[in-house]
C-alpha cells in the first residue's frame, strides 16, 4: 500500500478507535455512577443546569473516556502510520484536544476538570501512546 495512503488511514483510524474508546467508556460510566437525581445525561441543558450537583466521582469517567479514548487513538495512528509516528500521534491528541476545548466552551465545569482534562488527557497520553507503539 502506498505510503500516503496508509498515513491517512491511520489518522482515520486514530480518530475512529479513539473515538469508540472515549464513547463506550463514557457509557460504561454513565452504568457504574448514577448521575445526581433528576439529571438527564442525554439533554445537554438538563446538564448545563445541573452541573452544580456533580460531585468528584462524576468527572472520573469523563476524565479517563478522554485520557484513554486519546491514549487508544494514538497508538492505532503511531501502529499504522509509516512515517513520522510520533507526528501522528501527537496529531490524534491534538485533534482530540480541540474536542476537549470545545466541551470546556460549551459545558460548564469545575476549573480544576477543565485544567485536568485540557493539561493531562490530550497531548500527554498522545505522547504515551506514542511510545507504547513503538516497543
Amino acid at each position: 500500500m502506498n505510503a500516503i495512503l496508509k498515513n491517512i488511514l491511520a489518522v482515520i483510524a486514530g480518530i475512529l478507535v479513539g473515538s469508540i474508546v472515549n464513547m463506550g467508556l463514557i457509557m460504561l460510566g454513565l452504568t457504574v455512577i448514577s448521575p445526581p437525581a433528576g439529571v438527564d445525561m442525554m439533554d445537554a441543558e438538563s446538564l448545563k443546569s445541573n452541573i452544580h450537583l456533580f460531585e468528584f466521582r462524576h468527572f472520573i469517567s469523563p476524565f479517563l473516556a478522554h485520557a484513554l479514548g486519546t491514549l487508544a487513538g494514538a497508538y492505532v495512528a503511531a501502529r499504522i502510520a509509516v512515517t513520522h509516528q510520533m507526528k501522528f500521534a501527537l496529531g490524534i491528541g491534538v485533534c482530540f484536544f480541540l474536542g476537549g476545548v470545545m466541551m470546556v466552551m460549551d459545558m460548564p465545569s469545575p476549573m480544576w476538570f477543565n485544567v485536568l482534562d485540557l493539561v493531562g488527557a490530550y497531548v500527554p497520553m498522545a505522547w504515551i501512546g506514542w511510545k507504547l507503539s513503538s516497543n
